[in-house]
């Protein structure tokens, strides 16, 4: 039998030998080959086994969005700066502007702007903002009687001043009364059952009485412009 060995054909033994060093070849090729030794897109990506690639490899900008599966990137994973505006954003700011400009224009037309209930407010021109209420800086050109300066007054949306307050605006910085007295909105005594006394207020803030039908002039007292 030992005869038969030493008497194998060459064919067989370099069969033999090309496989001995095939099989050695693929051992090496497997420890040696690497992703350093992979060319530049010469591995399509379809023959990459599901997580072999680790994220920290991939250039920015190298998978298109319309590639990624819904829900599959987490929030704090995105740089919000690459983000444009949502449109609940715009509406948000499209309301404060609406808002900041209507401001701005009761601002602009109103007279020593005021908060009212946390209302903006404010008074009218020719009126100065005094104890709660828009005074008129300016008192009336005729002299009237106390009922047809009350109906005056009530036809602007407002009414004659009690006589302390109006006594106390009259010390206010750029107002003077009328010379001759001005009406107030307070009632007196006089003599005679069919006759009453309206008081009066004086420049110099003194105050007085007449009876309802004297002639005097009289400021009106408007409440806030909303």
């Amino acid at each position: 039998m030992g005869r038969q060995l030493r008497r194998q054909s060459p064919a067989l033994l370099i069969a033999c030998t090309a496989l001995f060093a095939a099989l050695g070849g693929t051992v090496y090729a497997a420890a040696k080959l690497d992703g350093h030794r992979i060319k530049v897109k010469s591995l399509p990506g379809n023959r990459l086994a599901p997580g072999s690639l680790p994220a920290n490899r991939l250039k920015p900008g190298a998978i298109p969005a319309d590639r990624l599966l819904p829900e599959s990137i987490a929030g704090a994973k995105i740089e919000t700066a690459t983000l444009g505006q949502v449109p609940t954003a715009v509406h948000a700011d499209s309301a404060d502007s609406a808002r900041d400009a209507q401001t701005a224009l009761n601002a602009v037309n109103a007279i020593d702007a005021q908060r009212v209930n946390g209302h903006g407010a404010g008074c009218g021109g020719q009126t100065r903002y005094f104890a709660g209420a828009c005074w008129q800086v300016v008192s009336s050109e005729a002299a009237v009687s106390a009922p047809t300066a009350a109906l005056s007054c009530a036809t602007q949306g407002g009414e004659l001043p009690e006589a302390l307050l109006l006594a106390a605006f009259s010390q206010q910085p750029g107002v003077a009364l009328t010379s001759g007295d001005e009406w107030s909105s307070d009632i007196t005594n006089v003599s005679g059952p069919e006759l009453f006394g309206v008081v009066t207020v004086s420049s110099s803030a003194v105050v007085n009485s007449a009876i309802y039908t004297a002639p005097h002039h009289y400021r009106c007292v408007i409440p806030l412009l909303s």
